[in-house]
């Protein structure tokens, strides 16, 4: 053996390799989808995440977790549950994570923030009414039927109950945190809501609507909409 100038032998330490366990909890079986260039919330740290920029990349995470946290906004909760409802996995459960309060958190009474992050993560799901239209399109805060060129013409009812006949400035829908499901009323011109009716569903038919779902609007006009309780809830984490 050589000696080095101290004349004691040098020691070589060999590299030891430890295997850490993953556990295999609840926190494993779920991932946080992240829309547009917004951070993960602290509160989710440690969390498988996948980054969503656009509706098929939602695909690819149904099935592989069981519980998926969204940071985002209404759109982007609407858009994850409208995929899992043609995907036919309501049964996978969704917490909501927005930055800032929103008219679904209002709806579902949810926190907003660092708040809503612990939740989504710790919370219980419960199941609560989904509320779609006849495109397959869910909405989670409120939808809008304004007339295509000024006043709304035409006639809408909330199950058997007439809302209007005739012409109004516009009509707001939302969807509710039990059921019935959802509520209509006929807005002022101001934008303000009259008088509500909840039912299970609230139908429109007209000279020309356009139909406004969770702030996005569609890109033409229709002359009939819908929205209404699909027959499976979905299963809100709070």
């Amino acid at each position: 053996m050589t000696l080095p100038a101290s004349g004691l032998p040098l020691s070589v330490v060999q590299p030891v390799t430890h295997t850490i366990p993953v556990a295999h909890g609840a926190e494993t079986k779920t991932a946080v989808l992240v829309f547009g260039e917004r951070g993960v919330p602290r509160p989710l740290t440690g969390l498988p995440v996948r980054h969503i920029a656009a509706a098929p990349d939602v695909d690819t995470v149904i099935g592989v977790h069981r519980r998926l946290v969204v940071v985002g906004a209404d759109t982007e909760l609407a858009l994850v549950l409208s995929r899992l409802l043609r995907a036919e996995r309501l049964d996978i459960e969704v917490g909501y994570a927005p930055p800032r309060r929103t008219a679904a958190t209002r709806v579902y009474r949810l926190p907003a923030g660092r708040r809503a992050a612990r939740r989504a993560r710790r919370g219980t799901a419960r199941r609560v009414p989904l509320i779609r239209d006849e495109t397959g399109a869910v909405i989670v805060g409120g939808a809008l039927w304004r007339g295509a060129n000024g006043p709304l013409h035409g006639e809408a009812v909330v199950d058997d109950a007439v809302l209007f006949d005739g012409e109004v400035a516009g009509v707001c829908v939302e969807p509710m945190a039990v059921p019935p499901g959802v509520r209509a009323a006929v807005l002022t011109r101001r934008g303000r809501p009259r008088r509500w009716l909840s039912g299970r569903a609230a139908q429109l038919g007209s000279t020309g609507v356009l139909v406004t779902r969770d702030g996005v609007g569609a890109p033409r006009p229709l002359t009939r909409s819908t929205f209404y309780r699909h027959t499976e809830g979905w299963l809100l984490v709070r």
